[in-house]
């Protein structure tokens, strides 16, 4: 079955502006500005008809597509975009976390997608959850679905819809908001719009 998947990152929330770590661990809200966004979300697409919209377990992510309730569009909870955990990291900024935030990232990118941050999650424990919502996603009826999740946990589903290897997934860059539209035929996935933000900017 064809269908037209387009992925959104969550609005922009005071974490994300002030650089703190948020993953899976960090329920945090949307703030005015990422409110904004996703009003202009909504006023840009909402004539697409979506048949299904899906979301994190994170508020954050409801809190983005509660603009579409007024169409009626059912909404679904999936654990499988949940955003990655950063363990030990998360809630926090300063300079040893940093430090090593981008030691991780840098071993991801050399191919070792097992490494993850104390008590956190690695790559390829995100991709295991994710495998499990993409298949259930290709066996729904739905032909045009809505997903809001995260940037780490996009960049990993990217890879794993177009079968790239996890250590590319920085390759796909991302904002609040941003979309990626993505097209399914019987050839599989490939990208429409890439990391697009024209709905932003009016």
């Amino acid at each position: 079955m064809e269908k037209e998947i387009f992925i959104i990152r969550h609005g922009e929330t005071d974490f994300n502006q002030l650089g703190i770590v948020q993953g899976k661990g960090v329920n945090s809200s949307i703030n005015a500005k990422g409110t904004q966004q996703a009003q202009a979300f909504f006023e840009a697409y909402s004539n697409e008809n979506f048949e299904k919209i899906y979301i994190s377990q994170l508020q954050r992510t409801a809190q983005t597509v509660a603009p579409f309730s007024e169409l009626n569009i059912p909404v679904e909870i999936h654990e499988g975009l949940d955003e990655i955990s950063w363990g030990i990291h998360e809630g926090k900024k300063d300079g040893d976390t940093f430090k090593d935030f981008y030691r991780i990232l840098h071993l991801w990118q050399a191919g070792e997608t097992t490494e993850k941050i104390d008590e956190g999650e690695s790559p390829e424990e995100v991709q295991l959850r994710q495998q499990k919502f993409v298949k259930m996603l290709l066996a729904t009826k739905e032909k045009k679905i809505l997903i809001c999740s995260h940037g780490r946990a996009i960049r990993i589903l990217l890879c794993t819809m177009l079968n790239q290897p996890l250590k590319d997934m920085d390759t796909f860059p991302h904002h609040n908001v941003s979309l990626y539209k993505m097209y399914y035929d019987a050839n599989g996935f490939k990208i429409v719009l890439f990391n697009d933000i024209g709905h932003l900017n009016g």
